[in-house]
């Protein structure tokens, strides 16, 4: 997706170098449609430049900061040298997030959607979202209640869920948690079975979650969590654990909670 409008100054863009001068550099805006800056030969590189060509080729991807712009003018001063390795990968990867987005909407809404509906539906991912990828990343995730405060419709929503999940790879992290489980009354089993089913939500878990409570040795059961942030995940695996241990202390049992395995289980 091309935006239209400018860039701010001191934002990070993408472009590609179509000119090379002996004063500086011309360098195509990937992300503004129509859009043109020049990097000046003093923000190419660090140090005494002799000849500019041996730093940039035409041709070549770039990332630059936007040092000023005029719109009168239609000038857009860049600096590349002032973009370290770190913010250029950040941001050469958030553009090819956007690129997979871009593909993403021609998929849900198909490559003739008009050019006014294409921008409705990328402008509210972006209020909501802050850029294309991000909604879909969290329509994969969380669903159509991920999408039920934007200004999309429901067949729209529900277009975009679908395309999500069916392309996007969500990272998922796993923790691991062990609660002991005793109740020596007579209907212990039952209870233990009870606080089972209770660990593992009764069904009630979100769809963004996998949870799995597995045995390993008396009284030992092991809780693993699947999620897409750590933050979730842990949640997901204390909540998951005081539910078995409300329901064995309720019995009168004893319960406890670790996050390693006893040396006397290895």
């Amino acid at each position: 997706m091309k935006y239209s409008g400018w860039p701010e100054p001191g934002e990070l863009v993408v472009g590609k170098v179509e000119e090379i001068e002996d004063f500086g550099v011309f360098v195509d805006l990937e992300e503004y449609e129509g859009k043109r800056g020049l990097c000046h030969i003093s923000e190419v590189a660090s140090g005494w430049i002799k000849n500019v060509r041996d730093h940039v080729n035409t041709g070549q991807t770039v990332v630059a900061k936007v040092l000023e712009v005029d719109e009168d003018a239609q000038q857009i001063d860049l600096s590349i040298k002032d973009v370290n390795d770190h913010q250029r990968k950040e941001k050469i990867q958030e553009w090819k997030n956007e690129q997979k987005a871009d593909n993403w909407m021609e998929l849900a809404f198909g490559e003739d959607i008009a050019d006014e509906d294409y921008s409705a539906i990328a402008n509210a991912l972006l209020s909501a979202f802050g850029s294309l990828y991000d909604g879909f990343e969290a329509a994969a995730i969380h669903g159509e209640s991920a999408l039920e405060d934007t200004d999309l419709d429901d067949e729209e929503i529900e277009a975009i869920v679908e395309t999500a999940r069916s392309n996007v790879s969500v990272p998922y992290v796993n923790v691991t948690g062990y609660v002991d489980l005793t109740c020596p009354d007579g209907a212990g089993v039952d209870v233990i079975k009870e606080a089972l089913e209770a660990a593992e939500g009764d069904g009630e878990v979100p769809e963004e979650i996998e949870l799995e409570v597995t045995y390993v040795g008396s009284p030992e059961y092991r809780i693993q969590v699947q999620a897409p942030d750590y933050k979730t995940a842990e949640g997901a695996l204390e909540e998951s654990a005081a539910r078995a241990r409300t329901v064995v202390e309720d019995a009168g049992g004893t319960t406890g909670f670790h996050r390693d395995r006893d040396e006397d289980d290895e």
